[in-house]
C-alpha cells in the first residue's frame, strides 16, 4: 500500500502545448490528483496566473495543497466531483477561464491503496469510491441490483463478452453470502467465465472497470461537466482532456465534434434552419497518443489520448459556416 499521491502525469508536455498556460491566465485542473500538472500550469504561469483545482479525492486534496503549498494564493484547490464545474468556478468569482484540464480516469496511488478496493491484486473491501460523496459501494451495487442493471454495467461500462454469465454468477452467490471483499468477487468472476489462452488481462479486469465507472458515476459526470466547461471559457480559452478507454474518448470526440459543427439540421435540408453556431475549434483531429518512450517510463500512459479544442468568440462564429451549408 502506498502513503502518499505521488505519481506521473500523463502527456505533461502535450497537455501544456495544448493549453498554453501564460502569465496572468486563470486554469481550471478539475482532476487534479497530486497536482503534477497542476504544478507545471502554475509555473509557466508566473507570476500570476491562477489555478483552481478539484478533486473528489480527500486524500489527493490533501497531497496536492502540501505540493502546491508555495504558489500561496495563486491556487485554491477544492473537494468535489468535477460535475460541479461552473458551480464551483461561479462560487469562487474564478472565471471565465483561460484553459481547463480534465484527467479522466483514476491513478496509480488509487489502484495501489489496498483500502480503496478498486484493484483485484490486494483482498480489500469492496468500495471503489473516488470520493465520500459517491452514493453506494462496489458492495452495495452487486449484492442489492438485479441481474439485468448488473448485466448491463458489466457489457456498457466494462465490455465485458460474458456479463451475462458473471452477473447471473453473482446473484447465485450472493443468496448464500453477500460479497464483501476484492478477493471474493475476482475468484468469482474468473470461475464464472471460459477458460482463454487468448486473453492477455485478469478475467476480472473489465468487470472491475465496469464496477468502478458505475460507483463514481464517471461517464454521466463527464456528461454534464462538457457542457459547463465550455460556458465558464473565455473566447479563445481551452479545453483539453485526457481519456483512458474507449467510452470516455467517445463522449469527449462526440461532445467536440458536436460543438464544432454547430448545425444540428438534417442533412436532407438545403440550408440551415436551426441557427445553432458552432462554439468550439478542434486542434486534434485525431486524439494525442503518448510516444514509445513516455510508455516505457510510465506504462499507464499506454492508453492515453488527449483531444484538444479552443472556444470561438461571436466572431468567429459568425464567420463559420454551419454544417458546411450556405
Amino acid at each position: 500500500m502506498t502513503s502518499g499521491f505521488d505519481h506521473t502525469p500523463v502527456l505533461l508536455p502535450e497537455t501544456l502545448d495544448a493549453l498554453q498556460p501564460g502569465p496572468g491566465g486563470r486554469y481550471v485542473d478539475a482532476t487534479l490528483g497530486g497536482g503534477g500538472h497542476a504544478e507545471k500550469i502554475l509555473e509557466l504561469s508566473s507570476p500570476d496566473g491562477a489555478l483552481l483545482g478539484i478533486d473528489a479525492d480527500p486524500v489527493a486534496v490533501t497531497a496536492a495543497r502540501r505540493r502546491l503549498a508555495h504558489y500561496g494564493e495563486r491556487v485554491t484547490v477544492v473537494e468535489s466531483y468535477f460535475d460541479a464545474l461552473e458551480e464551483l468556478v461561479r462560487g469562487a468569482e474564478f472565471g471565465p477561464v483561460d484553459g481547463i484540464l480534465f484527467d479522466l480516469g483514476v491513478s496509480s496511488p488509487q489502484l495501489d491503496s489496498a483500502e480503496r478496493g478498486f484493484s483485484f491484486q490486494y483482498d480489500a473491501p469492496l468500495d471503489m469510491r473516488l470520493g465520500p460523496g459517491a452514493e453506494h459501494t462496489a458492495a452495495e451495487l452487486v449484492n442489492s441490483l438485479p441481474p439485468s442493471a448488473l448485466e448491463r454495467i458489466f457489457r456498457e461500462y466494462g465490455e465485458e463478452r460474458y456479463a451475462r454469465r458473471v452477473a447471473q454468477r453473482i446473484v447465485h452467490e450472493r443468496a448464500r453470502a453477500p460479497l464483501r471483499t476484492t478477493a471474493e468477487l475476482a475468484d468469482l468472476v474468473t470461475r464464472a467465465k471460459p477458460r482463454s489462452r487468448q486473453e492477455r488481462i485478469h478475467p476480472a479486469t473489465r468487470v472491475f472497470q465496469a464496477l468502478r465507472i458505475a460507483v463514481n458515476q464517471e461517464l454521466e459526470r463527464l456528461e454534464r461537466a462538457l457542457p459547463q466547461a465550455l460556458d465558464v471559457l473565455r473566447d479563445g480559452g481551452r479545453l483539453v482532456v485526457i481519456s483512458f478507454h474507449s467510452l470516455e474518448d467517445r463522449i469527449v470526440k462526440q461532445f467536440m465534434r458536436k460543438e464544432a459543427r454547430g448545425c444540428v439540421c438534417p442533412p436532407d435540408i438545403p440550408a440551415c434552419i436551426c441557427g445553432r453556431d458552432p462554439s468550439l475549434r478542434i486542434f486534434t483531429p485525431r486524439p494525442i497518443r503518448a510516444t514509445d518512450a513516455e510508455v516505457a517510463r510510465n506504462p499507464r500512459a499506454r492508453s492515453a489520448r488527449l483531444r484538444a479544442a479552443q472556444k470561438l468568440s461571436v466572431d468567429d462564429r459568425s464567420h463559420t459556416t454551419r454544417g458546411g451549408k450556405a
